[in-house]
């Protein structure tokens, strides 16, 4: 068993109140030492291999003053199909791949190569030099070695591009441990985007990434779901990750996974009401397939019908009906559901919301000025659809206020840049987490003191603390 194996800690692990410092949030001091401390150090989700359908094609990702390319250089769906390099000509250090204006990243497809627009040195895919004007000048002083572009590690999981900075980083698998080991099932490699948009917040990246890692600020901030039911949850710290879920009715243990029933004096009323709900305002976290399932089960059950036959009877209609259409769903075990809950946050700074064929991800990046007031967010969702009628979708910018965020994940923004100046008040002390239901919270800061050298949270007593 390896050490991150070893120490992943059982469910209840920081379970008790803590405090936790504003610095990691305010401080600009502490948003450039992230640089060196956690960015070159953690593995980062870059994008998803079929965005990199070809030999030759190629992604870059930026992360304050680093960019990484990531370029097929074989077949298959592994990493050893991969290579990542910094984005940077060993000659006088420009980037050879710039990122266009107001872009996310670039991308391109069916390069053999890379070529510095300042000299014209040029790279071929696998990182080696293969091209320097006035070579005889230097006198036999560049070798293979010395020119070649710097490498980066890459692996794949999930369907998902990873990228490490740091060489002697462990492997992959071990630093997802145990989130791989539990959403193996799901089959997450086989969805693809259903859209996906990015943004810039006016808050840290961890403001943006703590207001969707628990369930405590659904009943508030989400206040049109109360009519649906008590969505009242768990986190769990899962070594370096967290994973959150929700509490289950007395016998509706499948309602803790992402599919949920709708309570009420009529469930099959309700959940038909909260699916085209989600739909219409959130465009993530269902299917159409699942919405129309649901909308039937009025007429295709009788009133009265017991909530957990109504939850099969959806369930097993939707699956039917995907069927049909050639998207089979993977067959996950109640229990298996349960403990993998609704949502994963892969340290440092990305969170898989999984479901039996959707996804709705998050990542946020911190702001390439190091501005810790600012950060750059991304949200995605993705499908199982049918093998050949998957959307073609590219990150598209979608600032604040965009009507096509519709209306639930704008209530998740507007908390954003109000946390991030009350942070900064004289009379805040530290966030304050739930114990039981923001824990994910608590352990996102307990890693990042591991890395960062700094305090962890502490322990918070009734001292009189504001």
């Amino acid at each position: 068993m390896t050490d991150t194996q070893d120490r992943v800690q059982a469910p209840e692990a920081l379970s008790e109140p803590m405090t936790i410092p504003v610095e990691a949030y305010v401080s600009e001091e502490y948003a450039r030492a992230e640089r060196d401390r956690l960015w070159r150090k953690v593995w980062l989700q870059v994008g998803r291999v079929e965005e990199l359908p070809e030999i030759g094609s190629y992604l870059t990702y930026d992360i304050l003053d680093d960019s990484v390319i990531v370029v097929r250089t074989g077949t298959g769906a592994d990493g050893s199909a991969f290579r990542a390099h910094h984005n940077v000509c060993t000659h006088r250090g420009r980037r050879l791949v710039d990122t266009p204006p107001g872009a996310r990243n670039a991308v391109g497809r069916a390069r053999k190569s890379f070529v510095c627009g300042f000299h014209g040195w040029t790279f071929g895919i696998d990182g080696a030099c293969t091209h320097i004007r006035e070579r005889d000048d230097w006198k036999g002083a560049l070798t293979p070695e010395n020119t070649r572009l710097a490498p980066v590690r890459v692996d794949t999981w999930g369907g998902w591009l990873w990228i490490n900075m740091d060489p002697e980083a462990e492997p992959l698998a071990d630093y997802l441990f145990p989130a791989n080991k539990m959403l193996d099932p799901f089959g997450l490699e086989h969805m693809r985007y259903r859209w996906r948009r990015w943004l810039e917040f006016d808050c840290n990246w961890k403001v943006a990434l703590e207001a969707f890692n628990e369930t405590y600020h659904v009943a508030v901030t989400h206040p049109e779901f109360n009519r649906f039911g008590e969505f009242k949850g768990w986190a769990r710290q899962q070594g370096r990750h967290s994973n959150i879920g929700y509490d289950a009715p007395k016998d509706l243990q499948a309602t803790r996974s992402k599919i949920r029933l709708g309570t009420g004096d009529d469930p099959r009323v309700s959940t038909a009401e909260m699916q085209m709900y989600t739909w219409e305002q959130t465009n993530a976290t269902t299917t159409e397939t699942l919405v129309n399932a649901a909308k039937r089960l009025v007429d295709e059950l009788p009133e009265g019908t017991p909530p957990d036959q109504v939850l099969a009877h959806w369930l097993e209609s939707a699956r039917r009906d995907d069927a049909a259409r050639g998207v089979i769903w993977p067959e996950i075990p109640p229990d298996v559901l349960g403990e993998a809950g609704t949502a994963w946050q892969i340290f440092p700074n990305f969170q898989i919301g999984q479901g039996l064929t959707t996804a709705l991800c998050y990542s946020a990046r911190p702001h390439p000025s190091y501005n810790p007031d600012k950060c750059l967010f991304e949200v995605s969702v993705l499908e199982l659809f049918p093998k050949g009628q998957e959307p073609q979708t590219e990150w598209e910018y979608t600032p604040v206020g965009d009507p096509r965020w519709l209306s639930v994940l704008p209530q998740d923004f507007s908390n954003m840049a109000a946390v991030q100046q009350g942070m900064k008040s004289l009379g805040f002390a530290g966030t304050k987490p739930n114990p039981y239901r923001e824990r994910a919270t608590v352990n996102l800061h307990y890693q990042l003191a591991r890395y960062m050298g700094t305090g962890e949270p502490r322990e918070l007593r009734g001292t009189g603390e504001h």
